[in-house]
């Protein structure tokens, strides 16, 4: 029979684990958020967005999403909290990317996976549990020389998002960086232009809507 193993305090995996305590470990709570993007019938660019019913940032326009609950994935998660702030349900979701830049979020520390999503049903949005509001805004992107400039608009609300196009090392995904943000809540207009740049292909020079 082979022995167990032991780790350099000679404790085998299920002596360590009957030690160990997981409140001596800081740990940061998991969100989830959602960029969820459609075509008009007319060909123009729509983002669905809410506006929050509850501190932090009490009125400012967000991506809809949530924290995490036990026994939950991020993508579940996800999925979940579109439908209950939004009603929007049904939408394949793909990761964007992890958001962990210490003081994102005003309540502590707060990770957030975001996911991007495609709806070519031109589904109705009807704000639901703490969002005040959801409504889609128009979305006017620039891309050229390097730098891309985001206005997401609905009636006189203009929320913007400028930012440097970089590209991941490994993959050379286009990414945002130095992203300047006016309007939106916690990070958002960071999330907002990386999931752009992947959806448009982060191709520079050209105009799109």
């Amino acid at each position: 029979m082979t022995e167990p193993l032991v780790d350099k305090n000679g404790l085998t995996e299920e002596e360590f684990l009957a030690r160990y305590t997981p409140k001596d470990y800081p740990r940061p709570s998991l969100t989830a958020d959602n960029c969820v993007f459609r075509r008009t019938p007319e060909g123009a660019l729509e983002i669905l967005l809410v506006r929050r019913g509850g501190h932090p940032y009490l009125g400012r326009w967000a991506l809809p999403g949530g924290f995490v609950s036990p026994g939950e994935t991020a993508r579940e998660a996800s999925a979940r909290e579109l439908v209950e702030e939004t009603g929007v349900s049904g939408l394949a979701l793909e990761p964007v990317g992890l958001y962990s830049d210490p003081g994102r979020d005003p309540r502590g520390w707060v990770v957030s996976e975001a996911f991007v999503a495609l709806d070519a049903d031109g589904r109705i949005a009807r704000a639901g549990d703490d969002a005040a509001d959801a409504r889609w805004f128009s979305v006017e992107a620039s891309l050229g020389a390097g730098r891309g400039r985001i206005a997401c608009t609905a009636g006189d609300t203009v929320l913007t998002s400028e930012f440097e196009v970089g590209r991941t090392p490994v993959t050379g995904r286009p990414q945002a960086r130095a992203v300047r943000g006016g309007g939106f809540a916690f990070d958002h207009a960071r999330i907002v232009a990386d999931a752009y740049l992947l959806v448009a292909g982060g191709a520079p020079g050209a105009a799109r809507r």
